[in-house]
């Protein structure tokens, strides 16, 4: 699990070690190209250490937070 910052942003590290804040809607789309690629909604593509699935559930983490996402509930719990 990634470390908890301000409710929209992430910690992600480059590739050369240095760590940076992103914003959490700006991310169009997430890759393994293998290394995980972050591609933003202006085109800019951001290369980073951590696994897709860590960025995935960041991701989706902070769109449960505010309600734009539901929790999913397997079938056999219905």
């Amino acid at each position: 699990m990634l470390p908890a910052h301000p409710l929209h942003m992430i910690q992600l590290t480059k590739l050369n070690g240095q760590t940076f804040l992103l914003n959490i809607p700006l991310i169009e789309q997430v890759e393994a190209l293998p290394d995980t690629t972050i591609t933003l909604i202006n085109g800019k593509k951001l290369v980073v250490r951590e696994n897709i699935k860590d960025v995935h559930d960041a991701a989706n983490a902070f769109y449960r937070r505010i309600g734009l996402m539901g929790i999913t509930v397997r079938e056999e719990e219905l």
